[in-house]
Protein backbone atom coordinates (compact mmCIF):
# COMPACT_ATOMS: atom_id res chain seq x y z
CA UNK A 1 0.00 0.00 0.00
CA UNK A 2 1.17 3.61 -0.28
CA UNK A 3 1.65 5.64 3.38
CA UNK A 4 3.49 8.64 4.20
CA UNK A 5 7.00 7.90 5.56
CA UNK A 6 8.81 9.93 8.10
CA UNK A 7 12.18 10.76 6.84
CA UNK A 8 12.99 13.44 9.43
CA UNK A 9 12.16 17.07 10.11
CA UNK A 10 10.62 18.49 7.01
CA UNK A 11 11.22 15.51 5.67
CA UNK A 12 7.84 13.17 4.21
CA UNK A 13 7.72 11.05 1.06
CA UNK A 14 5.31 8.83 0.22
CA UNK A 15 6.12 4.98 -0.23
CA UNK A 16 5.35 1.86 -0.57
CA UNK A 17 4.88 -0.41 2.60
CA UNK A 18 3.05 -3.84 3.62
CA UNK A 19 -0.24 -3.80 3.83
CA UNK A 20 -1.71 -3.99 7.67
CA UNK A 21 -3.05 -7.14 9.12
CA UNK A 22 -4.52 -8.59 11.34
CA UNK A 23 -2.73 -8.98 14.83
CA UNK A 24 -5.58 -9.55 17.51
CA UNK A 25 -9.05 -10.61 17.91
CA UNK A 26 -10.17 -6.85 18.13
CA UNK A 27 -8.35 -5.17 14.93
CA UNK A 28 -9.80 -4.34 12.43
CA UNK A 29 -8.47 -3.34 9.13
CA UNK A 30 -10.07 0.15 7.72
CA UNK A 31 -9.98 1.27 3.79
CA UNK A 32 -8.67 4.95 4.40
CA UNK A 33 -11.04 7.51 2.26
CA UNK A 34 -10.17 10.75 3.58
CA UNK A 35 -7.08 11.81 6.02
CA UNK A 36 -6.28 14.92 7.23
CA UNK A 37 -3.31 16.69 7.85
CA UNK A 38 -3.48 18.25 11.58
CA UNK A 39 -1.53 21.16 12.89
CA UNK A 40 -0.06 18.51 15.24
CA UNK A 41 1.13 16.60 12.73
CA UNK A 42 3.49 19.71 11.89
CA UNK A 43 4.63 19.57 15.12
CA UNK A 44 6.12 16.18 14.14
CA UNK A 45 7.36 17.18 10.84
CA UNK A 46 9.17 20.07 12.22
CA UNK A 47 10.93 17.89 14.65
CA UNK A 48 9.85 18.82 17.62
CA UNK A 49 8.13 16.37 19.60
CA UNK A 50 10.28 13.55 20.79
CA UNK A 51 10.99 10.46 19.89
CA UNK A 52 9.34 10.94 16.41
CA UNK A 53 11.13 7.35 14.76
CA UNK A 54 12.11 7.43 11.11
CA UNK A 55 9.74 5.45 8.72
CA UNK A 56 6.80 6.27 11.12
CA UNK A 57 2.87 6.47 9.28
CA UNK A 58 1.68 9.92 10.15
CA UNK A 59 -2.22 10.85 10.58
CA UNK A 60 -4.47 10.47 13.34
CA UNK A 61 -7.52 11.92 11.55
CA UNK A 62 -9.30 9.63 9.07
CA UNK A 63 -12.39 7.81 7.69
CA UNK A 64 -12.96 4.74 6.07
CA UNK A 65 -14.74 1.93 4.97
CA UNK A 66 -13.99 -1.29 6.99
CA UNK A 67 -12.54 -4.11 4.71
CA UNK A 68 -11.73 -7.16 7.64
CA UNK A 69 -12.62 -7.60 11.47
CA UNK A 70 -10.65 -10.19 14.01
CA UNK A 71 -12.74 -12.73 15.24
CA UNK A 72 -13.38 -11.14 18.06
CA UNK A 73 -15.44 -8.26 17.07
CA UNK A 74 -19.01 -7.76 17.19
CA UNK A 75 -20.03 -3.75 16.38
CA UNK A 76 -18.72 -3.88 13.20
CA UNK A 77 -18.34 -5.41 9.77
CA UNK A 78 -16.69 -4.96 6.43
CA UNK A 79 -18.21 -2.41 4.36
CA UNK A 80 -18.98 -0.39 7.43
CA UNK A 81 -18.08 3.63 7.10
CA UNK A 82 -16.46 4.33 10.14
CA UNK A 83 -14.76 7.21 11.72
CA UNK A 84 -12.10 6.33 13.94
CA UNK A 85 -11.44 8.97 16.76
CA UNK A 86 -7.55 9.58 17.29
CA UNK A 87 -8.10 8.49 20.26
CA UNK A 88 -6.74 4.96 20.75
CA UNK A 89 -8.80 3.00 24.13
CA UNK A 90 -9.29 0.22 25.95
CA UNK A 91 -13.38 1.37 26.95
CA UNK A 92 -13.16 -0.71 30.37
CA UNK A 93 -10.13 1.32 32.30
CA UNK A 94 -10.59 3.89 35.30
CA UNK A 95 -10.33 6.88 32.93
CA UNK A 96 -12.56 5.37 30.03
CA UNK A 97 -15.33 4.64 32.53
CA UNK A 98 -15.37 8.06 33.03
CA UNK A 99 -15.25 9.08 29.33
CA UNK A 100 -11.54 10.41 29.43
CA UNK A 101 -10.51 8.73 26.56
CA UNK A 102 -7.40 10.16 25.90
CA UNK A 103 -6.34 9.07 28.85
CA UNK A 104 -6.31 5.64 28.67
CA UNK A 105 -4.36 2.89 30.89
CA UNK A 106 -3.79 0.35 28.85
CA UNK A 107 -3.12 1.50 25.36
CA UNK A 108 0.66 3.14 25.46
CA UNK A 109 3.25 1.26 26.73
CA UNK A 110 5.54 4.41 26.23
CA UNK A 111 4.23 7.01 28.43
CA UNK A 112 1.99 7.61 31.58
CA UNK A 113 0.99 10.48 30.38
CA UNK A 114 -1.17 10.21 27.54
CA UNK A 115 -2.96 7.40 25.76
CA UNK A 116 -2.91 5.68 22.32
CA UNK A 117 -2.91 8.13 19.27
CA UNK A 118 -2.75 6.81 15.80
CA UNK A 119 0.21 8.03 13.55
CA UNK A 120 1.82 10.03 16.34
CA UNK A 121 5.42 10.27 18.24
CA UNK A 122 6.55 6.78 19.68
CA UNK A 123 5.92 8.75 23.50
CA UNK A 124 1.75 8.05 22.15
CA UNK A 125 2.38 4.41 21.90
CA UNK A 126 3.53 3.99 18.48
CA UNK A 127 0.36 3.14 16.12
CA UNK A 128 0.65 3.82 12.76
CA UNK A 129 -1.84 6.65 11.36
CA UNK A 130 -4.19 6.78 8.50
CA UNK A 131 -2.15 8.94 5.96
CA UNK A 132 -2.21 5.58 4.00
CA UNK A 133 -4.22 3.27 2.04
CA UNK A 134 -5.05 1.21 4.67
CA UNK A 135 -4.87 1.47 8.41
CA UNK A 136 -5.18 -1.46 11.52
CA UNK A 137 -7.82 0.07 14.22
CA UNK A 138 -7.13 -1.57 17.23
CA UNK A 139 -9.55 -2.26 19.96
CA UNK A 140 -12.50 -1.85 17.15
CA UNK A 141 -15.52 -2.58 19.27
CA UNK A 142 -14.73 0.81 21.28
CA UNK A 143 -12.96 2.96 18.99
CA UNK A 144 -14.78 3.70 15.53
CA UNK A 145 -18.08 5.40 15.36
CA UNK A 146 -20.24 4.20 12.21
CA UNK A 147 -21.19 7.40 10.20
CA UNK A 148 -24.94 8.04 10.03
CA UNK A 149 -25.78 8.10 6.13
CA UNK A 150 -26.69 11.55 5.95
CA UNK A 151 -23.39 12.84 7.30
CA UNK A 152 -21.21 13.34 4.21
CA UNK A 153 -17.22 11.75 4.12
CA UNK A 154 -15.47 15.72 4.39
CA UNK A 155 -17.66 16.60 8.16
CA UNK A 156 -17.05 13.34 9.11
CA UNK A 157 -13.45 13.25 8.93
CA UNK A 158 -13.08 16.71 11.14
CA UNK A 159 -15.24 14.70 13.44
CA UNK A 160 -12.20 12.27 14.45
CA UNK A 161 -10.09 15.29 15.96
CA UNK A 162 -10.22 19.07 15.05
CA UNK A 163 -13.99 19.64 15.31
CA UNK A 164 -14.19 18.03 18.87
CA UNK A 165 -10.71 20.06 20.58
CA UNK A 166 -12.25 22.91 19.48
CA UNK A 167 -15.21 21.96 21.06
CA UNK A 168 -13.76 20.92 24.33
CA UNK A 169 -11.54 23.75 24.14
CA UNK A 170 -15.23 25.39 24.98
CA UNK A 171 -16.63 23.33 27.06
CA UNK A 172 -13.79 23.63 29.50
CA UNK A 173 -13.27 27.25 29.58
CA UNK A 174 -16.54 26.67 31.07
CA UNK A 175 -18.01 29.31 29.24
CA UNK A 176 -21.67 31.39 30.92
CA UNK A 177 -23.92 33.55 29.01
CA UNK A 178 -22.87 36.66 27.71
CA UNK A 179 -19.00 35.72 28.70
CA UNK A 180 -15.88 37.19 26.70
CA UNK A 181 -13.74 34.69 25.14
CA UNK A 182 -10.38 35.06 23.25
CA UNK A 183 -9.32 32.00 21.33
CA UNK A 184 -5.30 32.08 20.51
CA UNK A 185 -4.81 30.45 17.22
CA UNK A 186 -6.88 31.02 13.81
CA UNK A 187 -6.04 27.73 12.93
CA UNK A 188 -8.36 24.96 12.18
CA UNK A 189 -8.87 24.08 16.07
CA UNK A 190 -8.82 27.40 16.63
CA UNK A 191 -11.45 28.19 14.40
CA UNK A 192 -13.64 25.51 15.96
CA UNK A 193 -13.14 26.92 19.13
CA UNK A 194 -14.38 30.37 18.19
CA UNK A 195 -17.18 28.85 16.73
CA UNK A 196 -18.21 26.73 19.60
CA UNK A 197 -18.00 29.36 22.03
CA UNK A 198 -20.99 30.68 20.66
CA UNK A 199 -22.95 27.30 21.59
CA UNK A 200 -21.96 27.60 25.02
CA UNK A 201 -23.66 31.30 25.27
CA UNK A 202 -20.42 33.41 24.96
CA UNK A 203 -21.71 36.91 23.74
CA UNK A 204 -18.04 38.08 22.33
CA UNK A 205 -15.41 36.03 20.63
CA UNK A 206 -12.48 37.62 19.68
CA UNK A 207 -9.54 35.47 17.84
CA UNK A 208 -5.88 36.76 17.97
CA UNK A 209 -3.73 35.01 15.05
CA UNK A 210 -1.08 37.10 12.50
CA UNK A 211 -1.88 35.45 9.13
CA UNK A 212 -4.36 37.96 7.88
CA UNK A 213 -6.33 35.34 5.59
CA UNK A 214 -6.69 33.05 8.57
CA UNK A 215 -7.79 35.83 10.42
CA UNK A 216 -10.20 36.77 7.62
CA UNK A 217 -11.56 33.17 7.43
CA UNK A 218 -12.42 33.18 11.20
CA UNK A 219 -13.86 36.78 11.03
CA UNK A 220 -16.39 34.79 8.55
CA UNK A 221 -16.70 31.31 9.74
CA UNK A 222 -16.78 31.86 13.46
CA UNK A 223 -17.86 34.69 13.18
CA UNK A 224 -15.79 36.68 15.46
CA UNK A 225 -13.47 39.58 16.39
CA UNK A 226 -9.92 39.45 15.27
CA UNK A 227 -6.84 40.90 16.04
CA UNK A 228 -3.54 40.38 14.57
CA UNK A 229 -1.25 40.74 17.15
CA UNK A 230 1.82 42.19 15.03
CA UNK A 231 -0.16 45.28 14.84
CA UNK A 232 -1.09 45.97 18.76
CA UNK A 233 2.39 45.11 20.73
CA UNK A 234 1.83 44.12 24.20
CA UNK A 235 -1.48 41.62 23.33
CA UNK A 236 -2.41 41.08 26.99
CA UNK A 237 -2.50 44.90 27.69
CA UNK A 238 -4.50 44.87 24.61
CA UNK A 239 -7.27 42.51 25.34
CA UNK A 240 -7.52 44.62 28.43
CA UNK A 241 -8.51 47.48 26.82
CA UNK A 242 -10.80 45.28 24.74
CA UNK A 243 -12.61 43.91 28.15
CA UNK A 244 -13.01 47.36 30.27
CA UNK A 245 -9.85 47.03 32.16
CA UNK A 246 -11.29 43.34 33.49
CA UNK A 247 -9.79 41.11 30.82
CA UNK A 248 -11.54 37.92 29.30
CA UNK A 249 -13.68 35.74 30.68
CA UNK A 250 -12.34 32.54 29.04
CA UNK A 251 -8.94 32.41 27.41
CA UNK A 252 -7.98 28.79 25.01
CA UNK A 253 -4.99 28.32 23.58
CA UNK A 254 -5.47 26.55 20.37
CA UNK A 255 -1.70 27.13 19.31
CA UNK A 256 0.49 25.35 21.03
CA UNK A 257 4.53 24.75 21.43
CA UNK A 258 5.26 26.65 17.98
CA UNK A 259 3.39 30.14 18.42
CA UNK A 260 5.14 32.90 17.32
CA UNK A 261 5.02 36.16 19.17
CA UNK A 262 7.91 35.85 21.51
CA UNK A 263 11.76 35.81 20.48
CA UNK A 264 13.02 35.04 23.69
CA UNK A 265 10.31 32.05 23.60
CA UNK A 266 10.82 31.14 20.16
CA UNK A 267 14.66 31.32 20.85
CA UNK A 268 14.29 28.55 23.88
CA UNK A 269 11.11 26.79 22.64
CA UNK A 270 11.83 26.41 19.01
CA UNK A 271 15.44 27.01 17.99
CA UNK A 272 17.45 25.49 20.86
CA UNK A 273 14.34 23.55 22.31
CA UNK A 274 15.50 24.50 26.09
CA UNK A 275 11.70 24.14 26.75
CA UNK A 276 9.19 22.15 24.98
CA UNK A 277 7.95 24.26 22.61
CA UNK A 278 7.37 28.50 22.34
CA UNK A 279 4.43 29.01 25.56
CA UNK A 280 4.07 32.63 23.86
CA UNK A 281 -0.05 32.11 23.51
CA UNK A 282 -0.27 30.32 27.09
CA UNK A 283 1.49 33.24 28.70
CA UNK A 284 -0.80 35.81 26.32
CA UNK A 285 -3.91 33.39 28.07
CA UNK A 286 -2.72 33.52 31.99
CA UNK A 287 -2.23 37.16 31.08
CA UNK A 288 -5.32 38.24 29.20
CA UNK A 289 -7.83 36.38 31.09
CA UNK A 290 -9.59 38.08 33.99
CA UNK A 291 -8.72 37.42 37.88
CA UNK A 292 -11.10 33.98 38.43
CA UNK A 293 -11.41 33.71 34.71
CA UNK A 294 -10.82 30.29 33.25
CA UNK A 295 -7.92 29.19 30.78
CA UNK A 296 -8.29 26.44 28.76
CA UNK A 297 -5.27 24.70 26.55
CA UNK A 298 -5.46 22.36 23.93
CA UNK A 299 -2.35 23.50 22.16
CA UNK A 300 0.02 20.83 21.74
CA UNK A 301 3.10 20.70 24.08
CA UNK A 302 5.76 18.64 25.19
CA UNK A 303 5.84 16.12 28.38
CA UNK A 304 8.33 18.08 29.71
CA UNK A 305 9.46 21.61 31.11
CA UNK A 306 8.01 25.03 29.83
CA UNK A 307 8.85 28.69 31.64
CA UNK A 308 5.19 29.82 32.08
CA UNK A 309 3.99 32.80 34.75
CA UNK A 310 2.28 30.28 36.85
CA UNK A 311 2.92 32.47 39.66
CA UNK A 312 0.25 34.91 37.66
CA UNK A 313 -2.18 32.44 37.44
CA UNK A 314 -1.95 31.85 41.00
CA UNK A 315 -2.32 35.21 42.26
CA UNK A 316 -5.05 35.97 39.99
CA UNK A 317 -7.16 32.93 41.13
CA UNK A 318 -7.44 31.44 37.39
CA UNK A 319 -8.90 27.78 36.55
CA UNK A 320 -6.75 26.35 34.09
CA UNK A 321 -8.23 23.01 32.57
CA UNK A 322 -6.39 20.51 29.76
CA UNK A 323 -6.47 18.23 28.34
CA UNK A 324 -6.68 15.80 24.52
CA UNK A 325 -9.97 15.79 23.07
CA UNK A 326 -12.09 12.80 24.30
CA UNK A 327 -13.03 12.60 20.72
CA UNK A 328 -15.94 9.70 20.95
CA UNK A 329 -17.79 11.54 23.48
CA UNK A 330 -18.41 14.55 22.00
CA UNK A 331 -19.34 12.74 18.36
CA UNK A 332 -23.20 11.92 19.14
CA UNK A 333 -23.91 15.93 19.93
CA UNK A 334 -21.57 17.14 17.49
CA UNK A 335 -23.71 15.16 14.89
CA UNK A 336 -26.71 16.82 15.78
CA UNK A 337 -25.34 20.46 15.42
CA UNK A 338 -23.89 19.41 11.60
CA UNK A 339 -27.59 18.20 11.13
CA UNK A 340 -29.31 21.30 12.48
CA UNK A 341 -26.82 23.98 10.26
CA UNK A 342 -25.10 25.14 14.14
CA UNK A 343 -21.64 24.25 12.34
CA UNK A 344 -20.42 23.23 8.98
CA UNK A 345 -17.06 21.54 9.55
CA UNK A 346 -16.12 20.78 5.87
CA UNK A 347 -16.59 24.63 5.14
CA UNK A 348 -12.32 24.66 6.39
CA UNK A 349 -11.31 22.45 4.11
CA UNK A 350 -9.10 24.52 1.49
CA UNK A 351 -6.89 21.80 0.11
CA UNK A 352 -8.35 17.73 -0.92
CA UNK A 353 -4.70 16.32 -2.43
CA UNK A 354 -4.00 13.15 -3.78
CA UNK A 355 -2.21 10.79 -0.92
CA UNK A 356 0.74 10.42 -3.80
CA UNK A 357 1.24 14.22 -3.03
CA UNK A 358 1.62 15.02 0.73
CA UNK A 359 4.98 15.80 0.84
CA UNK A 360 3.59 19.10 -1.27
CA UNK A 361 0.65 19.25 0.82
CA UNK A 362 3.15 19.54 3.74
CA UNK A 363 5.11 22.32 2.50
CA UNK A 364 1.86 24.42 1.81
CA UNK A 365 0.34 23.51 5.20
CA UNK A 366 3.39 23.99 7.03
CA UNK A 367 4.51 27.57 5.02
CA UNK A 368 0.80 28.77 5.10
CA UNK A 369 0.87 28.80 1.40
CA UNK A 370 -2.05 29.31 -1.10
CA UNK A 371 -4.34 30.64 2.06
CA UNK A 372 -4.14 26.65 3.01
CA UNK A 373 -6.78 26.45 6.40
CA UNK A 374 -6.95 22.70 6.21
CA UNK A 375 -5.76 19.81 3.79
CA UNK A 376 -7.34 16.74 3.18
CA UNK A 377 -5.20 13.52 1.56
CA UNK A 378 -7.27 11.23 -0.63
CA UNK A 379 -5.68 7.67 -1.14
CA UNK A 380 -5.50 6.00 -4.67
CA UNK A 381 -8.05 3.36 -3.26
CA UNK A 382 -10.65 5.81 -2.05
CA UNK A 383 -13.25 5.02 -4.90
CA UNK A 384 -15.44 8.14 -5.93
CA UNK A 385 -13.96 10.28 -3.21
CA UNK A 386 -10.72 10.13 -5.41
CA UNK A 387 -12.30 12.33 -8.02
CA UNK A 388 -12.11 15.46 -5.22
CA UNK A 389 -8.42 15.37 -5.23
CA UNK A 390 -6.57 17.78 -6.98
CA UNK A 391 -2.50 18.39 -7.56
CA UNK A 392 -1.13 20.61 -5.42
CA UNK A 393 2.17 21.05 -7.93
CA UNK A 394 1.54 24.03 -10.01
Amino acid sequence: MLATNFRGPYRIRVSQKPDPVIGHPGDAIVRVIRACICGSDLHLYHGLVPDTRIGHTFGHEFVGIVEEVGSAVETLKPGDRVLVPFNIFCGSCFFCDRELYSNCHNVNPEATAVGGIYGYSHTTGGYDGGQAEFVRVPMADVGPYKVPDDIVDDDAVLLTDALPTGYQAAEMADIHEGDTVVVFGAGPVGIFAARSSWLFGAGRVIVVDHVDYRLDFVRRYAPAEIVNFREVGDVALHIKKMTDWLGADACIDAVGCEASGSLAQTLTGRWTMLQAGAATALFWAINSVRKAGNVSIVGVYGPTFNAVPIGNALNKGITMRMNQAAVKRHVPHLIEHIRQGHLNPKEIITHRVPLEEASDAYHIFSSKYDHCIKPVLIPPRAGSARALAGSVIH
